[in-house]
This record gives C-alpha cells, sequence and structure tokens, in this order.
C-alpha cells in the first residue's frame, strides 16, 4: 500500500487536531448541559450548571492533555533522536 504524500498526511493531522477541539468544546457543553437540566429539576438554578461548567472544562482539558501526551510519546517512539516534532524551531 502506498504510503500517503506530505500534504495529505498533514492534512490528516489537522483534522485529528481539529477533532481534539470540538471534543474540548463538546465535554464542556455536554457536562453543562447535564447541570442546567439537574438545577430546573432540583431547583438550584445557577449552583449545578457553573459545577457543570467547570468540571467539564476540567475534565476535558485532562482528556486533551493525556491524548497530546500520547501523541508525543508515540512520535519520540517512531522518530527515536529528534527534540520535536518537523517544523519545530527548536
Amino acid at each position: 500500500m502506498k504510503e500517503p504524500s506530505g500534504s495529505s498526511r498533514e492534512m490528516g493531522e489537522g483534522y485529528k487536531y481539529v477533532s481534539l477541539g470540538l471534543t474540548f468544546a463538546g465535554g464542556i457543553i455536554f457536562f453543562m448541559g447535564i447541570g442546567f437540566a439537574l438545577d430546573r429539576w432540583l431547583g438550584w438554578m445557577p449552583l449545578l450548571t457553573v459545577t457543570g461548567t467547570l468540571l467539564g472544562a476540567v475534565l476535558s482539558f485532562l482528556n486533551i492533555y493525556w491524548k497530546l501526551q500520547a501523541d508525543e510519546a508515540e512520535y519520540r517512539q517512531e522518530h527515536p533522536g529528534r527534540r520535536g516534532k518537523p517544523g519545530d524551531r527548536r
């Protein structure tokens, strides 16, 4: 099977990072929605919406951070001896 060319490989990398951004936003919106629904049901209006938003932000950030750390570790295994990704100015 033919190896993807440089530009198509870069497009795949770009889509991966766009997906991470959407995952981050989706996590915040999801937990905010759960907090809002619980607030409406329990009558505690701002408390659980704010808590859900903050919890969603923290959990989404950690999820993205762990995925990026795994991606960097995978890159370092594939390219021993390099310090950063191609194009990094170090």
